[in-house]
């Protein structure tokens, strides 16, 4: 039985459900940097080198904020700022931005330096192991006692 979310997409074709969650190149920048960059504030993902404008910064984190991907709370140091992160959904994005990863370098010309290129690719399971953990340490309600 489709749900009312699936019948406001074109299909239910996995790869399409994925491209009309995430959307756009935006979309999957701000998942980059809440993931592998550790960004949490509007004005961090802001100040980002691709330069997003801030209206398209504002409706993609409320599009992703809408589809369980991201959370956001006040700062507790700055009532005026709101902390992002990724919810269990948005963390569970890690292998698709590791496997994009390891295409773009093996396919094109890209930033990434070396060593790190052969970190991910020397061992990808433990690399989103890394990962996983330390954003699910950042989730309401996480223990991580090997995190300090």
């Amino acid at each position: 039985m489709k749900t009312k979310k699936h019948n406001a997409l074109r299909s239910g074709c996995p790869v399409n459900v994925v491209l009309e969650t995430l959307g756009d190149a935006w979309s999957f920048l701000i998942v980059r940097d809440l993931l592998f960059r550790e960004r949490k504030t509007f004005n961090e993902f802001l100040h980002a080198e691709e330069k997003i404008a801030t209206n398209i910064l504002s409706n993609r984190l409320q599009r992703l904020e809408a589809a369980g991907i991201v959370s956001k709370q006040r700062d507790s140091d700055d009532t005026r700022r709101y902390i992002y992160r990724l919810t269990e959904k948005g963390i569970d994005l890690a292998p698709l931005l590791v496997e994009m990863v390891v295409w773009a370098t093996k396919h094109e010309k890209t930033a990434m330096p070396p060593a790190l290129v052969q970190q991910i690719t020397g061992n990808r399971e433990a690399y989103i192991a890394d990962i996983r953990r330390r954003r699910q340490c950042e989730l309401p309600a996480s223990c991580c006692p090997d995190s300090r």
